[in-house]
């Protein structure tokens, strides 16, 4: 398969979660790492409790996966972040990141809703429904990135998990992303894990760059299919 590495990300605005759903039976399987892919999960790294330091997702979504390392240019490999949450860890992100997305955009006056609404931008409300839950827990989602193939991450613009517009897959393809004396290598960095991960079969979250997701309610609203994956909110 050929993948146009630099065809423009479309500005697009979020989509709503799908609550339609039509789930499968289908196992969660470790993901190991590959001459294509790199795993460097970072919760356990930035010493989230709850962090799990096991790659678990939907095989179909390994494979995609595997699909997508494979149609980047030769010597570039793709490398996890973060794949399936147990529960507890959404609901720890939840937690500390509100605090700091609070302090950060001067939330305090907020009601307690409209700061959830908004801290909701950033991390998924740890809703306790295994029939629609945070993304995550499904095995259906996927944090990645590139590494060159000197083995360095490429640079995106902003850091993963940071709390600003410039987290929006789009962000460098607008006037305010051009600004930048670096935009165009963001834009194309970006360009290219947009275009090889959706040529294998993912949806792209737009307020994430680093964000992709098949088979969860994300992935459902983009489509228009059913939802396949429930929540496993605790892997043994």
């Amino acid at each position: 398969m050929k993948v146009e590495y630099s065809k423009p990300i479309p500005v697009v605005e979020d989509p709503a979660p799908s609550k339609e759903v039509l789930f499968e039976d289908e196992a969660m399987v470790p993901v190991e790492e590959t001459e294509r892919l790199d795993i460097k999960m970072m919760y356990p790294l930035l010493g989230f409790r709850h962090g799990d330091p096991r790659c678990m997702l939907r095989e179909t979504v390994h494979g995609m996966l595997q699909a997508a390392a494979d149609l980047l240019p030769e010597g570039y490999r793709l490398r996890v972040w973060d794949a399936w949450r147990p529960f507890a860890l959404q609901q720890e992100l939840f937690e500390v990141y509100s605090v700091d997305i609070v302090k950060e955009f001067r939330l305090e006056k907020l009601s307690v809703e409209e700061r959830e609404d908004f801290v909701a931008k950033f991390v998924s409300i740890p809703i306790p429904d295994q029939d629609y839950p945070p993304l995550h827990t499904t095995g259906g989602a996927v944090d990645v990135t590139i590494l060159d193939p000197a083995g360095k991450e490429l640079a995106f613009g902003c850091d993963f998990d940071a709390f600003t517009d410039k987290t929006r897959t789009a962000y460098f393809e607008s006037d305010a992303g051009a600004a930048s004396p670096e935009a165009a290598m963001f834009r194309d960095n970006r360009r290219m894990l947009y275009n090889v991960m959706l040529a294998a079969g993912f949806t792209n979250l737009p307020s994430e760059w680093w964000h992709f997701d098949y088979g969860d309610k994300i992935w459902s609203a983009i489509t228009g299919k059913p939802a396949k994956y429930h929540g496993e909110f605790l892997i043994p």
